[in-house]
């Protein structure tokens, strides 16, 4: 088992099926990775959906845990994982085929311990024009933090381990238990309001300790932009 890739999730079911068919058709054999699915108290089918999966996805593990909290899925899925590479997804996105063979293929540089690739939005409607503007001004390096897309471009490169989000965030097992683990509250208290989903504090660890994030075009996703998100309310309440 070379990767295990951790998805937590809450009453998604429909939107988690997407996620799992995108890994059916991954270029890497399934015999190299496992899928450990974190069900942190769902109400609905998910557990059915899960189920859909097990021939097609034969290393697939689903997990209930009624203690609700994106970190608390997180861990344990840390904690039950078999492979030294961790692939943390969310369950909003769906991967592109050399997903999980891109990663892998980053990760052979000893000295690499994050990899991140494109997070493509996905947007559930047409976004308005000033997003649309956001997103394309940008150029090369697109970034839009608050929604976790980015794309920048089609080469292999070194970048800041900042930019590798948590939608789509692959870490060393060693660096990540070093780290101590995923942090919300990680940033200095003046900064509360900036935490994110708790990876800054891996990466703020990863930068002092100066190891390398890779960026592989490759390794990258769709990822859902909701309706709700698309407002400027949602933007003055994230900054």
């Amino acid at each position: 088992m070379k990767l295990s890739v951790i998805i937590p999730t809450r009453n998604r079911a429909n939107i988690l099926e997407k996620a799992l068919n995108s890994l059916v058709s991954q270029t890497i054999g399934k015999e190299f990775f496992e899928v450990i699915i974190v069900d942190n108290g769902s109400t609905d089918n998910t557990k059915k959906v899960v189920d859909l999966f097990t021939e097609k996805i034969p290393n697939l593990i689903y997990i209930y845990d009624d203690n609700p909290g994106l970190h608390i899925g997180r861990h344990r899925g840390l904690l039950e994982s078999k492979s030294d590479i961790l692939v943390f997804g969310d369950d909003d996105i769906e991967a592109l085929p050399t997903w999980l063979e891109a990663i892998l293929e980053s990760f052979e540089q000893s000295d690499v311990v994050l990899v991140g690739g494109k997070n493509i939005p996905c947007f559930e409607i047409a976004p308005p024009q000033w997003i649309k503007e956001m997103w394309e001004k940008g150029g090369n390096n697109k970034i839009i933090s608050y929604l976790s897309i980015l794309d920048f471009g089609e080469k292999k490169k070194e970048i800041n381990p900042y930019y590798v989000f948590g939608c789509n965030f692959s870490i060393r097992k060693k660096i990540l238990i070093e780290a101590g683990g995923f942090h919300p509250d990680g940033m200095p208290q003046e900064l509360i309001k900036y935490r994110g989903d708790g990876e800054s504090y891996i990466s703020k660890f990863i930068q002092e300790n100066g190891y390398r994030a890779v960026y592989n075009p490759k390794a990258s996703v769709f990822h859902l932009v909701p309706t709700d998100r698309m407002t400027k309310i949602f933007f003055s309440t994230s900054i």
